[in-house]
Parts: C-alpha cells; structure tokens; sequence
C-alpha cells in the first residue's frame, strides 16, 4: 500500500510540476483531456475568460479513485457529484460522503482531498473560478 501511495504522489507531483493544464490535446467537440494520475483521470470540458480581470472558470469531468491526494486550487472549486460515492476532507471541516446529485463549496486554497468509498466509479463535475496563468493544482504539504 505505501508502494502505492508514493508512486501516487510521485506522479501528481511531476503532473503538478508540468504545465499540464496548459499542454491539452483538443479532442472533438472541443473538449480537452488533461493529464492523469494514478485512480484519477481529469477530463477539462470547458475553459473561459471571465468579466473579471484575472480569473477563468474551469469545468473538469474527474473520476476519483481510491487514494485521497491532498491539495489546493488558485481560486473556488465548486463541486456536483454525478455518480458513486466520494468522501471529502477539507482541511478544518468535518468529513463528509457525497452521492450522485450532492454538492460542496471548497474555498479558495483550502487543502482539501477526495476519494472514492464506494464499490463502482465516483465521477465529479468540478468548476473552477480561478486566478488565470495558474496551475489548476497544486500538492499540500
């Protein structure tokens, strides 16, 4: 398990530490697949300057896997559950399991993780209102 978990990491962190969200291959339809790590695929859907200088929103399809990876976002994560069931940590705040239909509000550079808890596939619709030119994630300490 703890073989695993650092192959885990180590892969996040040279995910992180590349321009992933910036390097996209364009599929069809304009949707943009993004980078993957071990248990957990990001899909980007969509990605739009805002009316305010300096911010973007982000939508991001992500299938969780099991190992809950600790990190930040530059800005507001805003998160539906479209299937399984996904504990979520946010640092300071109680845990708590979301099904399909359920909602979280993460702040601003809050540490937070997720994880699949349930038997079949956990999938997100994550939307991201966030500091433009910044990586999308970043590793907590």
């Amino acid at each position: 398990m703890k073989v695993i978990r650092v192959v885990a990491i180590a892969t996040l962190i040279a995910g992180a530490a590349s321009p992933w969200h910036l390097a996209r291959a364009r599929q069809g339809g304009g949707r943009v697949a993004q980078a993957q790590s071990i248990g957990l695929k990001r899909t980007e859907l969509q990605r739009h300057d805002l009316s305010v200088p300096g911010r973007e929103v982000v939508q991001v399809r992500v299938e969780i896997g099991p190992e809950p990876i600790r990190h930040t976002h530059p800005g507001e994560e805003i998160v539906y559950v479209l299937e399984g069931s996904i504990e979520y940590q946010i640092e300071g705040a109680p845990r708590r399991t979301l099904t399909a239909g359920d909602v979280l509000f993460v702040p601003a550079g809050a540490v937070h993780s997720a994880r699949n808890v349930g038997t079949g596939r956990a999938t997100e619709l994550a939307t991201y209102v966030v500091e433009k030119g910044k990586p999308l994630i970043a590793l907590a300490k």
